[in-house]
This record gives structure tokens, sequence and C-alpha cells, in this order.
């Protein structure tokens, strides 16, 4: 199975990149495949855990804010991004950055070792309803991507 999960909060103006090419996706693709799983996480890190559980290929979206370009992509291995969580009491401090780390220790081969994380550099974080328009390009560039990725997926053709 493809899991494709997008990150992000749609009332902070870009950070909600992730949502919207999810959101895209799902508008695109065709009811009743079982091999590809297409969810929209909000900000939570824990439904990116439970989301990925079984995939064998994970997909991520997500904004950043790395000084780059407004409207830059970044296509990186999840194995680099991953990170051990902070002891909290919140949830909201456990991201998906931490849902890798913590997937593949508790899941081992239940958890997707292919992982693809898509980061749209931001223009604006501030609250805001709307993707700036560098954003909104580059998200339309990665929706294309990632439904050109499902329809080549394997188990796609069989489905």
């Amino acid at each position: 199975m493809l899991a494709v999960i997008g990150c992000g909060n749609l009332n902070r103006s870009d950070d909600g990149v992730g949502v919207v090419v999810v959101r895209a996706l799902m508008a695109r693709q065709a009811t009743g495949c079982s091999s590809i799983r297409i969810f929209d996480a909000g900000t939570g890190g824990m439904e990116v855990l439970f989301q990925a559980r079984g995939a064998k290929k994970l997909v991520i979206v997500d904004a950043c804010s790395s000084g780059s370009e407004p409207g830059s992509v970044f296509e990186v291995p999840g194995h680099a991004l991953e990170q051990e969580p902070k002891p909290s009491f919140n949830l909201h401090d456990f991201r998906w950055d931490h849902a890798l780390y913590a997937g593949r220790r508790i899941w081992v081969e239940n958890f997707p070792s292919d992982v693809t994380v898509f980061l749209i550099e931001a223009a604006a974080l501030e609250y805001g309803l709307e993707l700036s328009p560098p954003v909104m390009r580059a998200a339309d560039i990665v929706t294309a991507r990632i439904a050109d990725l499902i329809k080549t997926y394997p188990d796609q053709a069989r489905a």
C-alpha cells in the first residue's frame, strides 16, 4: 500500500500546503482503491504514526521555513528527517518527524522503510486562509508529481 499524508494548518497561510495537496489528490483519486491511502493529518503527528502503519511506501507533504526561496520544493528521504521526540505532556509537540522515528521502533517491519517527504518553502505563516502565489504553484507541482506516482504505483494496476 502507498500512503500519502498531508500535514499543516489551513489557518496559517502557507503552513496548510500539505493539506491542500492531499485534498487535491483526494479529489482526483478514484474511490475503492485499497492500495492507496490519502490522508489529511493536519498538525497531528500521532495521525501520521497510525496512518503510515502497514504501508509499503509513505509520502509526506508539509511546509518548511528554511530561508530558501518561497515555493522551493525539496524532496527528502524520510530517514534523513526523522527525529526522536522529546518527552512532553502535549501531543501537539509530537510531529510527523517524530512519528517516523517512533513508527520504525514500534511497528518495525509493519512501518514503511520507503519514505519520501516533500517540503515546500513557505512565504507566509501568519494567520490566513490562502496560500501565497509561489506556494500555490509549488503545491500544483507536488500534486502532479504525487498523482503520477499514484498512477504508476505497482499495486494500483492490480486494484
